[in-house]
């Protein structure tokens, strides 16, 4: 079990590491959008195109890494959504097993087929080398890799969640120090 402890903090370490290139990219988009916003009110007023619809997508491809990317650092951080109105009056043991059937019943089976239908057009988007629609736009086959590679990384947060949580049922750690990332 130590084994897989020491497994789930290299994958925990990643995460955290992944969220803070995040954050940056939160920091990013925001400029981006703002330039987009600007530009376009600032090159009316000059009679010129400040913008484009490559900044446009820019935007939207930087949201689309911050969610996609994001999902496990929110999961490692016990940051997503659940029921506390129950959770919390649970002992450390229940909550362990209501994540253990979450993670299981839920997250898992939802990675694994989110990941099975989008790996035909993701390849399908690479060999016709598939571009925006709108002109001046960027490639879209960058972005449609992200797809089935954040759901594997979001499984394998899913599966370092599991390693604690039956650490927790054989008395390895406490809750807190599976939620304070000290396991």
């Amino acid at each position: 079990m130590q084994k897989l402890l020491q497994i789930s903090r290299t994958i925990d370490a990643i995460s955290e590491w992944l969220g803070r290139i995040i954050s940056w990219l939160v920091l990013l988009m925001v400029a981006v959008g703002g330039w987009n916003v600007i530009g376009r009110y600032v090159g009316r007023w000059v009679g010129e195109n400040l913008t484009s619809n490559a900044f446009l997508e820019a935007q939207w491809y930087l949201y689309d890494l911050v969610f996609l990317l994001g999902a496990a650092y929110a999961l490692k951080r016990n940051a997503h959504v659940r029921v506390d109105v129950f959770n919390r009056r649970w002992s450390p043991k229940w909550r362990a097993i209501a994540e253990l059937a979450g993670i299981f019943l839920f997250l898992l089976p939802f990675c694994i087929m989110v990941i099975f239908f989008c790996w035909e057009p993701v390849l399908d988007s690479w060999q016709r080398g598939e571009l925006s629609n709108d002109p001046g736009g960027l490639p879209r086959y960058p972005i449609k890799t992200v797809i089935p590679i954040s759901f594997a990384w979001l499984a394998i947060q899913g599966l370092s969640e599991a390693i604690k949580n039956v650490a927790i049922l054989v008395n390895l750690t406490s809750q807190e120090e599976n939620r304070d990332g000290d396991v």
